[in-house]
């Protein structure tokens, strides 16, 4: 221009209306694409020796410079590394990775942001107004954000929904001829996941089957929804700022649909509609596979947001007065007892096996069932208030205390021994702060009481929390001693040391109760109808007869109350008791957890 250089063309001056006007001579455009060639490239460098006629500078625009072959790079490096003063090349490219690093190290580069959808849809606003063309707001939104930001693909897909709606823009055909999904659908599906409504999101499914809307595009708005959800959720007051003034007739109702559904269910779902969109080209149907990215998203629901019909029905279950009433019995029921060294390591020398190896009988478990009884009773609920803080050297004998300001709840344990579900245990988190370990006196002092039910409380806790609570039952359940049980059990095991029986013939016998038996017929009972398998029980049949029992084998199915496997069960349990009893009460691994702040980690102990 007229002017000095500045970033704010003035407009009114010659060479700025000629620019405007697509006719300023000194400004030549190639389209790399169409005319990448060497000899097109050479065309344009000898207009270089000319100096500029109107304007300041000469300037050479070359649009999508990657798609230049080597030998027309390698034509006009001469040029770019020494340009004349009054030369300025603008390469334009979308993909830079695709330009040869000799030309990269010649150029400044300066790398273009996206456009915001907003900016874009103004504009687009701004040149249809201008044009005369009718259009709707949705639409215009619609293919700003179909543009990604690039304001050339918007203005491209203008041109393309102008002849698709024979003049007009309207939200139903620019919608059509993008293949996007409508946001009722989104806003129904999103709420039906909230409402957890399977039938709901299955016949919206099979809707977008039949309207032919792209897979994809359903979980690309569904994700659009859910971040703007989540930014609401997060910043509260943008909320009434989206539904104010002329904005997104959308976000009403996502609004609306951030204040209904939690925080972290916004984010689960998120999640999983991302990662669905790559799943889609996996399946054999995407609509399938898009039905089962709904569905997943409907099972992955956090457990705190389903449909609360079955938390109403059980909370008052579990704070009934009889629940209350029996932790208060089981708490009175405790009473210190002391214990002397010799009483405490009893249940590692009772709890061994024999030297052949074979498994105790039920009497040998039951006889060891007490110890597991007092370890499961509960701690009281409320204990003597003690300072938030006590030294080292305040407690006697050097005993390490560890002492909260809050009693962490102990659980009542006893009852899970009967069949009962763990649901009242306590988080594993509290149960882990649980813990009273004592370093035994030197000899010659007398030890001072304990209470033996908190420290087998303890011991209790540090194993259950060691499993992990991974769901399975904290003891198994007891076992009614018999004579046939100890027959089934010691012949069971002969064969199973023998390896007379292997794979499921040896889970046959280890899985089923002798019910009863003469001298020609043996009638077992199991569980599972899978166990029940002909090939098993001649086998079975087979391995007998090899013992002396030539009998006739037959199963029902049936509840079992005692079973080889449980036994051995049983047994280890017993075992990993007795051995966590030595470790805890040998006096060397008291005097590391003393002086050296040691711990033993929860699970690790294994008997021999």
């Amino acid at each position: 221009g007229q002017g000095g250089i500045t970033a704010h063309p003035c407009g009114v001056c010659q060479a700025c209306v000629d620019i405007d006007a697509g006719r300023f001579v000194d400004y030549t455009e190639l389209d790399a694409a169409s005319n990448r060639g060497v000899d097109e490239v050479q065309a344009l460098l000898e207009q270089a020796v000319y100096k500029p006629v109107q304007g300041r500078f000469k300037v050479f625009m070359i649009d999508e410079v990657h798609m230049l072959t080597n030998t027309a790079f390698n034509a006009m490096l001469k040029t770019l590394e020494e340009p004349p003063e009054y030369l300025k090349f603008v390469l334009a490219t979308t993909d830079p990775q695709k330009v040869p690093v000799t030309v990269l190290s010649r150029c400044l580069q300066f790398n273009l942001r996206p456009m915001a959808p907003e900016t874009v849809l103004e504009h687009l606003t701004q040149v249809l107004a201008t044009e005369h063309v009718e259009a709707d707001p949705q639409a215009l939104r619609l293919l700003s954000r179909a543009a990604r930001g690039s304001m050339r693909d918007a203005l491209s897909l203008t041109d393309q929904a102008i002849a698709f709606g024979n003049g007009v823009l309207r939200e139903a055909g620019v919608r059509q001829m993008l293949g996007s999904a409508d946001r009722g659908h989104v806003f129904g599906l999103i709420d039906a996941l909230a409402r957890s409504d399977g039938r709901t999101i299955v016949e919206t499914s099979e809707a977008l089957r039949r309207d032919g809307i792209a897979a994809a595009s359903t979980l690309e708005e569904m994700t659009a929804v859910l971040q703007a959800m989540a930014v609401l959720q997060a910043v509260p007051s943008r909320a009434a700022a989206a539904v104010s003034g002329d904005a997104d007739p959308d976000a009403v109702e996502t609004a609306r649909l951030a204040a209904a559904m939690p925080a972290d269910e916004t984010q689960l779902l998120y999640s999983l509609c991302l990662h669905g969109r790559g799943e889609l080209g996996l399946a054999p149907d995407e609509y399938a596979a898009l039905t089962m990215v709904l569905l997943r998203l409907l099972a992955f629901k956090p457990a705190g947001t389903r449909t609360t019909e079955a938390a109403v029905s059980v909370e008052p279950e579990k704070k009934t007065p009889r629940h209350d009433q029996r932790l208060m019995s089981n708490t009175a029921a405790v009473r210190p007892v002391p214990v002397d060294r010799e009483d405490a390591e009893a249940p590692a020398a009772g709890a061994d096996f024999d030297a052949a190896g074979h498994a105790p009988t039920a009497h040998d478990i039951a006889a060891s069932r007490p110890m597991a009884s007092a370890a499961s009773t509960a701690l009281p609920s409320s204990a003597p208030t003690a300072p938030p803080f006590v030294s080292r050297a305040t407690a006697p004998h050097g005993h390490r205390l560890p002492v909260r300001e809050t009693p962490a709840p102990v659980a009542d344990t006893a009852h899970a021994d009967a069949g009962e579900p763990l649901d009242d245990l306590p988080p594993a988190g509290h149960v882990l702060a649980v813990s009273v370990r004592v370093q035994p006196p030197p000899r010659g002092r007398e030890a001072p009481p304990r209470d033996r039910s908190a420290v087998d409380a303890g011991d209790a806790v540090r194993r259950v929390a060691g499993a992990g609570l991974s769901g399975a039952t904290v003891a198994s359940q007891p076992i009614e001693p018999s004579e046939t049980g100890d027959f089934w059990h010691a012949t069971v095991t002969r064969m199973v040391v023998a390896e007379a029986i292997t794979a499921l013939a040896r889970e046959l016998a280890l899985q089923s109760q002798l019910v009863a038996r003469d001298a020609e017929r043996w009638l077992l009972r199991v569980e599972r109808e899978s166990l029940n398998q002909p090939s098993s029980r001649d086998r079975l049949q087979s391995a007998l007869a090899g013992l002396g029992h030539a009998v006739t084998v037959a199963i029902e199915i049936g509840g079992i109350t005692d079973s080889p496997a449980r036994r051995n069960k049983l047994a280890a349990e017993a075992r990993q008791r007795a051995a966590e009893e030595a470790i805890h009460n040998d006096p060397e691994v008291q005097s590391m957890m003393r002086d050296w702040d040691a711990k033993i980690v929860p699970g690790s102990l294994r008997p021999a």
